[in-house]
């Protein structure tokens, strides 16, 4: 499979996962026993299945209609926040908030709306197209204790997308695609299927979420600490020792015991929790490891000076990276494309190669930003050799234009359309 074969399957997978968060969240005890009783009052008894599917995909076009907006308004606001991901200031609300949601799904609280609120929204709708869609499109806040926080989770990686320079229609369709998901049970019923008896398994799906959500803290926490990007990462074991560790913490029970058991049962389950959490962790940290090899990282106008000062002695074209820890296309530069078994050689042994990471950025590197025209990411600049950069140290400085590079990358390229482009600079 190629570079792009392969992400064109992450792309695909992204969704699959929202559709199947969208299912999960009917497993839960907020919203499956209801479906039944929910199809129940918007499809009279008797009605044909033909008549009952469209009902039922009235009710489900009610949550879709919700969850879609809320999906384009987050995209429209989401601009920013990726620039934000690297200050503690905006991470730290938000993963306190993720810990806290994780915790409700834990059972340690109940998200719950007003008891007064819920009255009225169970009042809306009735039998009929526009009842059930009426339903459907207040449905979200009344099972809000389970799904709110996985609508939250799925509004922040659209956010996240929206600042990587995702379409709007990437975080609408993403949302659309998690209520359709949603929908398959509310289908199905509506068709004469019977459900599984309501359960402790259910149980088993909230803690399913709050791992989930755990993890998700530590994916925004992971900007802020270089070490928690790097913890266990190794190119001949991480992957194993993380699968290990999470192999371990869902069979010691990180998912079937509870925190609603005796203390001997609390403690298990925290522990398996934990190895489960760490053990995607070191997963994830393993799976986007890539050595440094020879890229030269800058943080300062002056090591930046350095750099190319040494790149014009040694007659050498230079390549500049710009990139964050929070930037999914920049790492799909740095796994699939610099560190590609046919790209990495060239690269190390004909460039100047400098990496400037702006994750958490300063005054200096919005200088460079701007006097390398990257202010959006990714951003990779070639320049060939006769570039005569010590020329232009003075407009480096000032952050005002600096010579216009032999190719500017602004989205992941694969392997195959940029080494014939690289190949070219001299």
């Amino acid at each position: 499979m190629s570079p792009t074969d392969a992400f064109d399957a992450a792309t695909l997978s992204t969704y699959a996962w929202a559709f199947g968060q969208g299912v999960l969240v009917d497993l839960t005890p907020c919203v499956y026993p209801l479906i039944p009783i929910t199809v129940a009052v918007f499809g009279a008894k008797g009605v044909s299945r033909g008549r009952a599917l469209f009902l039922a995909s009235a009710y489900v076009l009610g949550m879709a209609t919700l969850y879609t907006t809320l999906g384009i308004v987050v995209a429209l606001s989401g601009g920013q926040f990726g620039a934000w991901l690297g200050e503690p200031v905006v991470v730290l609300p938000i993963v306190a908030v993720l810990l806290a949601l994780a915790a409700s799904m834990f059972g340690a609280f109940e998200l719950q709306l007003p008891a007064s609120v819920q009255t009225r929204l169970n009042a809306v709708g009735g039998t009929g197209p526009v009842g059930a869609f009426l339903m459907g499109l207040v449905s979200g806040f009344i099972s809000a204790p389970c799904t709110g926080p996985v609508l939250l989770s799925l509004l922040a990686v659209i956010a996240k997308g929206a600042a990587e320079g995702d379409s709007l229609a990437y975080g609408a369709s993403l949302l659309f695609t998690y209520a359709l998901g949603m929908g398959t049970l509310f289908f199905a019923v509506a068709l004469g299927a019977s459900l599984f008896r309501p359960g402790r398994w259910m149980e088993y799906v909230k803690s399913v979420f709050g791992v989930a959500l755990l993890v998700m803290s530590l994916w925004f926490l992971a900007p802020l600490s270089p070490e928690l990007r790097r913890f266990l990462a190794d190119p001949t074991w991480g992957v194993w020792l993380g699968a290990a560790l999470t192999l371990i913490g869902l069979f010691a029970g990180a998912i079937h015991l509870s925190f609603y058991g005796d203390p001997l049962e609390k403690a298990r389950k925290g522990v398996a929790v934990t190895a489960t959490v760490l053990g995607i962790q070191v997963l994830i940290n393993n799976t986007v490891y890539v050595p440094s090899g020879s890229w030269k990282e800058v943080h300062t106008i002056a090591e930046l000076e350095e750099a190319l000062t040494r790149a014009q002695d040694r007659n050498l074209p230079v390549v500049i990276d710009f990139g964050a820890t929070w930037c999914a296309p920049c790492l799909e530069m740095e796994k699939l494309t610099f560190h590609h078994e046919e790209i990495e050689p060239v690269l190390e042994s004909r460039f100047e190669l400098i990496k400037i990471d702006v994750t958490q950025e300063t005054p200096e590197k919005q200088t460079i930003k701007r006097a390398f025209a990257s202010e959006t990411l990714p951003s990779v600049l070639v320049f060939p050799s006769q570039v005569r950069f010590t020329e232009h140290f003075d407009e480096l400085r000032s952050g005002t234009a600096m010579p216009e590079p032999a190719h500017h990358f602004h989205k992941y390229t694969p392997a195959d359309q940029f080494g014939p482009l690289i190949a070219q600079v001299q």
